[in-house]
């Protein structure tokens, strides 16, 4: 995993202080990352985000006003470099999903412990997908993969499988022996052939429709 020379700043969006006020709480004392800002609805996300432009925003999907799926949509529009984590709860899989086809690079629960909010904003902020094991069984369950358009190649095979396993563009460069474009470009056909628009669909794709073994990051 590629990590960034400064801290990784990081926007808390949730409705709830005490929620707000944890996730400040966990986060505080890590050396690399820096917490910049908090909103408490979806339109008050949207103006966080232009005023202290995150590399992460850890977004909680029902909301006031504007909801989490909306404002994922509203910021990424502006935004499309930033990277957003979507805050689970546990009757939620149908919503993380939209989120997820709105660009949303990964989830957690609230419920997770510190190590595992650290792993998915380190991930994130570096261009990865974050799916927790211990939830992408249940999201699978509401997830319809789409027909794919055109067969993989072999080569584009070698880098889904990659991609499910949680790996970089540079872990995958290095592993096949080609450049870091051409993984990119690789990664880009794979998307266009099996329909969906980032890497996290493109890994719940593959496991739900059987295209790789079943496992998760």
């Amino acid at each position: 995993m590629e990590a960034l020379r400064n801290p990784i700043r990081v926007l808390i969006v949730d409705d709830h202080f005490v929620v707000r006020a944890g996730v400040f709480n966990l986060l505080s004392g890590v050396a690399d990352i820096e917490v910049v800002g908090e909103a408490e609805d979806g339109r008050q996300a949207v103006e966080e985000a232009k005023r202290c432009n995150p590399h992460v925003i850890l977004m909680d999907l029902r909301l006031p006003h504007v909801d989490g799926v909306e404002a994922t949509r509203r910021i990424l529009a502006a935004q499309p470099e930033i990277g957003i984590v979507i805050l689970t709860t546990a009757d939620a899989e149908a919503e993380v999903l939209t989120a997820i086809e709105a660009g949303a690079r990964g989830y957690v629960a609230k419920t997770s412990h510190k190590e595992e909010f650290l792993e998915a904003i380190r991930r994130v902020a570096c261009g990865e997908a974050w799916l927790p094991p211990h939830l992408t069984s249940r999201l699978l369950a509401h997830f319809k993969p789409r027909p794919a358009a055109e067969a993989l190649t072999s080569r584009e095979q070698d880098v889904l499988t990659l991609l499910v396993r949680g790996w970089s563009n540079s872990d995958i460069a290095r592993e096949l022996g080609i450049s870091v474009i051409t993984v990119r470009t690789h990664v880009s056909h794979v998307l266009g052939k099996l329909g969906v628009s980032n890497r996290v669909e493109a890994i719940l794709h593959a496991q739900r429709a059987g295209l790789v073994p079943l496992e998760t990051p």
